[in-house]
Formats: structure tokens, C-alpha cells, sequence
């Protein structure tokens, strides 16, 4: 009993210990992340987008969007990736082995037949069946790939970095809708930094509830349903408050697979998307910056401040809780991938500052909040418990918690007004503060139970999202 009452003891001061190193990563984090929006927008003039729209003499970029099942909203979708303000583009469809009638749509809806095509393996990809392009002109930047579904979105996307035909690509989802100037302004980077951009990204939004138009968003609404009004959350606090400040030390370990830019050549030089990745998007980015680091060439992966990509979030609870669960799993599979990589001063930043903030603040979080709770209840049954300590350590986290929220919001509001509702921003301010208790623990339950598929190696693949469709106003 006595050696159990000196291990709780001990334990307060660790949580104590580690809440202050918690915040204060945070509150750096909201530092570097200011910095960085500021510095932004003080020279987002520099070279605008116009003259990039302009130009015709501009690096060509392909849109690679793979499809599965995706019949219902196929159509409308295609046509809101091909209505790029962007001189030099073309948009690669991966049917991939789609058992409904999604190629059949595109065949009919854009007159395509299938083509003789020069294709080459240069990344691991499934058996093709074939390539088609339209009869029609005005499509012409259309591409439409048919395969065998591999049971991997890796996959499809590799057989697309095989078939793009301009040195970067657009990695995003065919459910995502994307801003007309979407290319251009991730193709910046590429043009402004003096180091080698490897990777761009943007803010992604959820698009439950929103309204759109021909197909471009016309009207942002706060979502109604539970699990999408939490991710917006989420969204706005991760891009704005998270991504930008590991753009401004060059640290981004994680280009969203919804949204993001890459170099064709780095990407293919690395092996491509991994198919038995379940965060294929943060493994190749990894992957990416170990390449770059053995090489010993400067390199940036850079973030803009600017919502470029809506997509709808889950609404159902079983596909919610799926999705989240092999994030999870995701994640804690790439660092025991990479796991030589930590620590190892050959990999630079990536090893000695990113991967350990992953482990330490990103894995290692679920675990600890179970544990305290624990002990926690082990320490009212049999010491009674030490309640000015235990008020301090959870109202700091709450109101931390709360304000790095807040924050985030109001540096939303104040850069894009995405609200103009007065009963959207009074609804999003309110599910701040009912967040830690309504939607965090299903986050830490989904966490821990990625964490133990992991080591049970179970569910290996990411299963089917089921699509509600987006709110086209005619």
C-alpha cells in the first residue's frame, strides 16, 4: 500500500510536469503559427494569383482523384474539378473497380471512349483496364483511369501519379470540392521558395450543411449534424493553429490527403503512396523528408492560411468511428515504420524536434488521460485524493484547451468570414466549451482502440464511406 500511495504520488507530479510541458508546446506552437499567417498575407501580393492564371508559360499540374462507388455525386464532382481557373491542368478520375454505376455516368455524361495510352509502372499500382478520354473538346483535360479496386486508395492513387503527365500533382478526394484558384495558389510555394518544395497544402473544410453552385461553394453553414460540427472544430484548430506553425519551422509531417500538392519526380523517387499504409498520407510525407535528408538537399513542405478544399465529414457513427480508428492506427503505424528515424540527428528536424512531438504529444496523449483517470480513482478509494491539485490540473487543460479553440475561431473568422450567421458563430463558440466532455472521449476511445488493432494487427483496410451528397442549389 505504501509503495501504491508513493507511485500516485509520483504520478501527480508527472501529469503536473507534463501539462506544463503540454501547454507550453502549445503556446509555442500559437506563436510560430501567428508568425507564419502574418508573414504570409505581408507578402501573398508578392506574386499574385492572377499573373500565375495568366501566364502561359506555367508549370502544368494534374489533379489525380480516385473513385469508389462514388455514382451518385460522380458527375457534379468531376465538373467541380474541372472548372479550375488555371491554364495548364488536367484532372486524372481513378475508377477503382467501382461496383456500381460510376463509370458508366462518366462514360455517358462526358463521352469518353477508351484510348490506346503509353502507360508506365513507375510506382507499384494493380492491374489497369484501361484508359479513356472524350469526344467532346470542351473536356479535353479530362482523364479517366479504370482499374481493379486493390482495396487501397494507395493504390489508385499510384496507378494516377503513373498516368499524370505534368510534374506536380494535386493529391485530393473526388467528393472534395475545390476553390477556382485552388491550383494557383498551391503552386506558389513551388515558385516562391529558394529551397526545393517537395509538398503544399491548404485548410480543408467540412462541407455537411454548406450550399453550392454550379460546382463552387455558395453558402457556408455551421454543419447540423453532431459528429460534423466536432471536425470543423477540429479542421479549424489543426490547419490554423497546428499546420501553419510547423510550416513556419519547415516540420510538416502530414500533407492532408484531401488536399495537397507534391513533386511528381520526389514522390516517384521514394516508391510512392505505400498500399499497406493506413495513413498513407503522413507516411509518404516521411518518407518524403527522410529521402531528402539522406540526400542532403535543402527542402520545404509549406502550408497557406487559406480554405482551398470542402469536403463532407462523416455523419454516421459507424463510419465516423472507422475513419477515426485507423487514423489512430495510422499514425502509430508510421512511427514504428520510421521509428529509426527518432532521435537520429542524420534526419534533422524530422528526427530530433517533429517525429518526437508526434510521439510525445500526439500518440502518447490518449494513453496518458487513461491512465490518469485511473489513478485518479485508485486515489479516492484508497487515499483520498489531493482536490485543490486535481481542480488546478483540469481547469488549466479545460480552459487551455478551450482558448487554443477559441483562437483558432476567431483568426478563422477575422482571415475568411466564413460565418456570416450570427446563430452559426454562437452555435461553433458553444460546442468549444462542449467539446472536451461530449466529443473527446470518443476521440481518446478511438485512439486507444486504433492503438490495439495495431499490435492485434486487425482491420487493414479502410472500409467504405458512405456519402450523404452535397446541397446543389439549382
Amino acid at each position: 500500500m505504501e509503495f501504491l500511495e508513493h507511485l500516485i504520488k509520483s504520478l501527480e507530479l508527472f501529469f503536473g510536469c507534463y501539462s506544463i510541458f503540454y501547454i507550453s508546446i502549445y503556446c509555442l506552437l500559437g506563436i510560430l503559427s501567428f508568425v507564419e499567417i502574418r508573414r504570409y498575407y505581408a507578402t501573398a501580393k508578392f506574386l499574385h494569383k492572377d499573373v500565375l492564371i495568366k501566364s502561359n508559360n506555367i508549370v502544368g499540374v494534374s489533379i489525380i482523384a480516385p473513385a469508389y462507388n462514388e455514382g451518385k455525386t460522380i458527375v457534379f464532382n468531376v465538373k467541380s474539378l474541372l472548372s479550375q481557373e488555371y491554364p495548364k491542368f488536367e484532372v486524372v478520375i481513378i475508377n477503382d473497380g467501382s461496383t456500381d454505376d460510376t463509370l458508366e455516368k462518366l462514360i455517358e455524361e462526358f463521352s469518353l471512349v477508351k484510348v490506346d495510352f503509353f502507360y508506365q509502372e513507375k510506382v507499384k499500382s494493380y492491374h489497369i483496364r484501361g484508359h479513356y478520354k472524350s469526344t467532346n473538346p470542351i473536356y479535353n483535360k479530362l482523364l479517366v483511369i479504370d482499374k481493379v479496386n486493390n482495396k487501397s486508395k494507395a493504390d489508385a492513387v499510384n496507378a494516377g501519379v503513373n498516368s499524370a503527365k505534368n510534374p506536380l500533382f494535386i493529391c485530393t478526394d473526388v467528393d472534395c470540392i475545390l476553390r477556382k484558384d485552388t491550383i494557383a495558389m498551391l503552386v506558389k510555394p513551388f515558385i516562391e521558395s529558394p529551397k526545393k518544395v517537395i509538398a503544399s497544402g491548404a485548410a480543408i473544410r467540412i462541407s455537411n450543411s454548406c450550399e453550392f453552385k454550379e460546382g463552387m461553394l455558395y453558402k457556408s453553414h455551421y454543419p447540423k449534424n453532431f459528429f460534423a460540427r466536432f471536425q470543423e472544430l477540429e479542421y479549424i484548430r489543426s490547419f490554423l493553429y497546428g499546420r501553419m506553425a510547423w510550416s513556419r519551422l519547415n516540420g510538416l509531417l502530414l500533407v492532408s490527403g484531401g488536399l495537397g500538392m507534391f513533386d511528381k519526380e520526389t514522390v516517384i523517387a521514394v516508391g510512392g503512396y505505400k498500399k499497406e499504409s493506413l495513413g498513407e498520407d503522413m507516411e509518404l510525407v516521411t518518407r518524403m523528408r527522410r529521402y531528402m535528408h539522406e540526400k542532403k538537399e535543402q527542402f520545404a513542405i509549406i502550408y497557406i492560411p487559406e480554405s482551398l478544399c470542402w469536403t463532407e465529414g462523416p455523419s454516421d457513427r459507424k463510419v465516423f468511428m472507422r475513419q477515426r480508428v485507423r487514423w489512430a492506427r495510422g499514425l502509430i503505424q508510421n512511427l514504428y515504420m520510421h521509428r529509426k528515424m527518432i532521435f537520429n540527428p542524420k534526419y534533422g528536424m524530422t528526427s530530433m524536434v517533429v517525429m518526437p512531438y508526434f510521439l510525445l504529444c500526439e500518440f502518447a496523449v490518449p494513453i496518458l488521460e487513461v491512465v490518469g483517470l485511473i489513478f485518479i480513482v485508485l486515489d479516492i478509494m484508497f487515499f483520498g485524493i489531493n482536490y485543490n491539485f486535481l481542480v488546478i490540473i483540469s481547469l488549466s487543460v479545460y480552459l487551455f484547451y478551450t482558448f487554443v479553440t477559441l483562437i483558432s475561431i476567431y483568426l478563422d473568422q477575422l482571415i475568411y468570414k466564413q460565418y456570416s450567421n450570427v446563430k452559426d458563430i454562437f452555435i461553433l463558440i458553444t460546442m468549444v466549451f462542449l467539446e472536451p466532455f461530449l466529443y473527446h472521449p470518443i476521440i481518446t476511445y478511438a485512439s486507444l482502440k486504433g492503438y490495439f488493432n495495431f499490435f492485434l494487427n486487425k482491420e487493414k483496410n479502410w472500409g467504405v464511406m458512405t456519402r450523404q451528397g452535397f446541397n446543389e442549389i439549382k
